[in-house]
């Protein structure tokens, strides 16, 4: 009997929608959602309200640029309770694939001009790799090695925008919304992830986070173990220091505080290995590490009660010194190239914000406000959810492009008038705080495939 793609991959599509729509309160709110979301999933241009209502409704899109203005601008539906019933929907797909093996924090710009839309601001900026204008959003995901997925995403206010309350009020910033650092955001939404009871994993951040003490310690106290990136200068006691109520630095035999950069120094040959953690697209992925315990500390403070924790240091060949450096609370008995593959585990992140990006038009929201923003993006986690589900139907061969869901004709080059042109492809932001190239590439399963623009809603015969 013939097996109906179209038909089967539309049938997921309405089911998964259909879920979502519970946590919408109002039926009227249903088809907008499909509308919003298919639209997000079809073509090659712009994901912003214009292009989508063209997509969807060519024959009335008037009318149906204004629904989904309000939809997505107005619509008193709430962000927290739509993405939760994503990943309820979500994560037994990923754990199809292997247990949720990260809690990977992250935050990813987008360019934007002007100063009223909400959050612009001068700041360093991912995708252009340079400060510039642009906004930043705050993100948790939880990972393995087959993809990730979004849990929490927020949008960071700079300071003189908390501060601004005629800006605020005109794109409708919550009252209860004040300044918060990035590493602040995170914690937060770390927090409500354990609280939500969410599967746990190895909490995984790069230098950006990973320097904050706060955001590392307050991690330990949740009970969870982390990987996390951190600055060539920070400070740690040397290997077997013992603790010490004061440190009375220049007597000899004492332990000493020294940066992390000049302990790598200080390491022998030996201490150096060759680590392969995971195959890439055409060869494996491999650098010289070092390993060392030592207890992370600052000036004028002894070590009492700082137990040990793994500092990793990577130092590949042919460079003049060190590259990346990590601290880890992961157990002293973990092994060297499992401690380097939970390091390394930020490339999935940096895979999947690619595609978030480039397939869903994360980054092609034009209006202004805050409720608009974040019911943008949330959406945009919820397509991504549901092609997440569908990649293990894709064989490694890729699909025939005559199983997609049917879309009316328009061109793939539409924009709406007077809308910006899209930003060049997005360059890689993991590890921005290093001047190496990052790894970008993937193991050779089917997460490796690309999300495939309109073939990503495909589904192969059973």
């Amino acid at each position: 009997m013939g097996f109906d793609v179209n038909g089967a991959c539309e049938a997921r599509l309405s089911a998964y929608v259909e879920e979502l729509a519970e946590v919408m309160e109002h039926a009227a709110r249903k088809k907008p959602l499909r509308d919003y979301c298919t639209g997000l999933m079809m073509g090659d241009g712009r994901k912003s309200v214009e292009p989508i209502a063209a997509l969807t409704a060519p024959e009335r899109t008037a009318a149906q640029h204004q629904s989904l203005l309000h939809f997505i601008g107005n619509g008193a539906w709430s962000d927290d309770d739509v993405l939760a019933k994503v990943r309820a929907l979500v994560l037994p797909a990923l754990e199809r694939h292997g247990g949720i093996e990260a809690w990977i924090i992250d935050d990813t710009g987008f360019p934007k001009q002007g100063r009223h839309s909400v959050g612009v601001a001068r700041q360093y900026c991912g995708q252009l790799g340079k400060q510039d204008n642009c906004q930043v959003a705050v993100s948790l995901s939880l990972a393995n090695h087959h993809a990730s997925l979004p849990v929490a995403y927020r949008l960071y206010l700079p300071k003189d925008w908390a501060a601004d309350d005629a800006r605020r009020r005109k794109a409708g910033v919550p009252e209860d919304i004040v300044f918060k650092t990035k590493p602040q955001i995170a914690l937060e939404q770390i927090r409500s992830a354990h609280k939500a009871g969410l599967l746990r994993g190895v909490g995984v951040f790069d230098a950006g986070y990973g320097h904050d003490a706060k955001l590392r310690s307050a991690v330990t106290a949740l009970g969870l173990t982390y990987v996390a990136g951190i600055q060539s200068t920070t400070l740690v006691w040397t290997p077997g220091a013992a603790p010490a109520r004061v440190a009375k630095r220049g007597r000899r035999g004492e332990p000493r505080l020294v940066s992390a950069k000049q302990l790598a120094g200080d390491l022998p040959k030996h201490a150096w290995r060759t680590i392969t953690w995971r195959e890439g697209s055409n060869t494996k992925l491999s650098s010289r590490f070092a390993r060392v315990r030592v207890r992370p500390g600052q000036r004028n403070a002894g070590t009492a009660d700082r137990p040990e924790e793994w500092l990793l240091i990577e130092w590949p060949e042919g460079e003049t010194a060190p590259t990346k450096y990590w601290l880890s609370t992961l157990p002293e008995t973990i092994s060297f190239r499992a401690l380097v593959d939970y390091a390394k585990l930020r490339w999935r992140i940096e895979r999947d914000y690619q595609d978030l990006k480039q397939e869903v038009g994360l980054g092609h929201f034009e209006g202004r406000g805050w409720r608009g923003f974040h019911h943008h993006a949330t959406l945009c986690i919820a397509a991504y959810g549901f092609l997440i589900s569908e990649r293990e139907r894709i064989p490694p061969s890729g699909l025939p492009r005559s199983g997609r869901i049917a879309q009316p004709a328009v061109s793939q080059n539409y924009r709406p008038r007077g809308a910006a042109a899209a930003h060049p492809a997005p360059r890689p932001e993991l590890d921005r705080h290093h001047a190496t190239a990052p790894d970008r590439s993937s193991r050779q399963d089917p997460s490796a495939l690309p999300l495939l623009r309109n073939d990503a809603i495909q589904a192969s015969a059973a």
